[in-house]
């Protein structure tokens, strides 16, 4: 026979067959005694019921009184019962002071013929001979099975520590001989070999450097002599980090980063405190500390770069310490950066190269040019226009080339690096053109503003010139037109003077 625990379910529940009736109001008894095994710790089912036929046939005398009593004789059933829980026709509940409050039975199910037991949590002591006897109306009922304890324990106990050495226990109260253990993770046997030793004496199985992928469900199967197996769960719980194991986070030169060193678990939700974190890098020969906390938010230790330049690129180390067990973790920081063929301006119409690289590359990253915004000259002003995912232009390959550099280049081009994860990180570089018109027309235009800018000029020189000529005629002109027309005749001595004056007096007057 093979009995296997299994958590709390329908599962559990055993249906009591019954045998014979030899006359009116004689107890109904299953046909041989019901083994079944439990976790410690575990809700478990006693199960007592009603057979659909017994149902169909005694239904109206469910509706009336019903009467129920647990007992438990301990591990042997030759052992003085002990009452466990006990309904009165009443309804008053009775239950051992040692089984409160985790013993309890579902009056409101009576009427459906079920009369079972239910223990949450179920401990090492519950383990025994069990016996129901259900009175209702004139007929009695009689349910008899035996439980029988698995308990699986890890050592040390508590929440674990990564690369901590531990051992699992998994053993029943089953009094046979144990002859055979196998262990199962995540439902995949597991082999006796490498990290993982088993003992079959006390059906242990020890785990040399555990680590954080080695969580989860694990399952014991014990076997007897008696070819019997009885199996058990355990969810085991190892405090380490989280994501992969070497991670190398890509970030583009002069950009800030961060390095993630973050526990797959907050210890602090665990009660452990104290813990505390240091970062450490390699520089030449020199062990350089960049960074040490404590008590990390949310088992987060991670270490903030604000600005990353090429010689940031390396391999940096966290360390955790918890317990007085130090945990790493290696973090690898790559640089991107991009270098043009060109050094200074890049003329219109060159060949211009734009290498990206990367530092400490790990052999299968692949790299994607793309043209993210065009400089495009827009009426009088440059703009920077982004351009569409349809119409944005894509280059493989770590190199772009670009055989004669034009006005349409002029932009963001971004680099970026894909792995089998997909994107891993970026870098964009701003390309200018030298003597590129980025905020005028075309270079045709300009020739045809500059002659009509001169002839303006030259026109407004030679009306300043007119404008300056005409001034000065007015300036040396006589301001009363009328004496251009004075004649003065020729005199000799004083008489002609003044027959002279008095000749200008006539002339004037008339």
């Amino acid at each position: 026979m093979t009995l296997a625990f299994m958590p709390l379910s329908l599962a559990l529940m055993l249906l009591v067959t019954n045998a014979s009736i030899t006359s009116p109001g004689a107890a109904k008894e299953q046909r041989g005694e019901q083994r079944m095994w439990a976790k410690v710790g575990d809700p478990v089912v006693l199960p007592c019921h009603l057979s659909p036929q017994e149902l169909q046939s005694s239904w109206k005398q469910l509706y009336e009184k019903t009467a129920v009593r647990w007992e438990r004789h301990g591990e042997s059933s030759h052992k003085e019962p002990h009452m466990v829980l006990e309904v009165e026709y009443s309804g008053l509940l009775k239950t051992a002071r040692s089984m409160m409050p985790r013993a309890s039975v579902r009056e409101t199910s009576f009427r459906q013929g079920d009369f079972s037991l239910w223990i949450e949590p179920l401990l090492n002591d519950d383990a025994g001979h069990y016996e129901a006897l259900v009175r209702y109306g004139k007929e009695t009922r009689r349910c008899q099975l035996e439980l029988g304890m698995v308990t699986v324990t890890v050592n040390p106990p508590g929440l674990l520590v990564e690369t901590e050495p531990l051992l699992l226990l998994c053993n029943s109260s089953h009094p046979a001989k144990l002859v055979g253990m196998r262990w199962f993770h995540n439902g995949s046997l597991v082999p006796v070999s490498g990290r993982f030793r088993s003992r079959y004496g006390d059906g242990a199985l020890s785990i040399s450097r555990p680590t954080v992928s080695d969580s989860g469900p694990w399952r014991c199967e014990l076997t007897y002599s008696n070819n019997e197996k009885v199996s058990a769960t355990f969810n085991l719980q190892i405090l380490g980090f989280a994501g992969p194991a070497s991670p190398v986070v890509y970030a583009a030169v002069g950009s800030a980063t961060n390095l993630p060193c973050l526990l797959n678990r907050d210890p602090s939700a665990s009660g452990i405190l104290g813990v505390s974190a240091h970062w450490s890098r390699l520089a030449g020969e020199d062990l350089e500390i960049r960074g040490i906390s404590r008590n990390g938010s949310n088992g987060s230790f991670t270490l903030h770069l604000p600005e990353v330049g090429p010689g940031d690129a390396g391999q940096y180390c966290c360390a955790v310490s918890i317990h007085g067990t130090t945990i790493t973790r290696d973090v690898t920081l790559a640089v991107m950066t991009v270098t043009p063929s060109t050094k200074g301006p890049v003329a219109e119409g060159s060949r211009l190269l734009l290498i990206c690289s990367l530092t400490h590359p790990r052999g299968h990253e692949l790299f994607q040019w793309r043209q993210l915004s065009s400089g495009l000259s827009n009426g009088s002003s440059f703009e920077a226009t982004p351009r569409s995912p349809g119409v944005q232009r894509y280059y493989l390959g770590s190199t772009l080339e670009l055989t004669h550099v034009s006005q349409e280049d002029i932009g963001t081009w971004e680099c970026s690096v894909h792995g089998s994860e997909g994107r891993l990180g970026a870098v964009e570089y701003e390309l200018y053109i030298t003597g590129a018109q980025l905020s005028g027309p075309h270079p045709i235009l300009d020739g045809q503003v500059s002659f009509g800018l001169i002839l303006v000029l030259f026109l407004l020189l030679v009306a300043s010139i007119l404008a300056l000529v005409l001034r000065n005629q007015r300036i040396f002109s006589p301001a009363f037109p009328a004496l251009e027309r004075v004649v003065t005749a020729p005199t000799s001595g004083n008489a002609g003077k003044d027959e002279g004056q008095e000749g200008k007096s006539l002339q004037t007057e008339c």
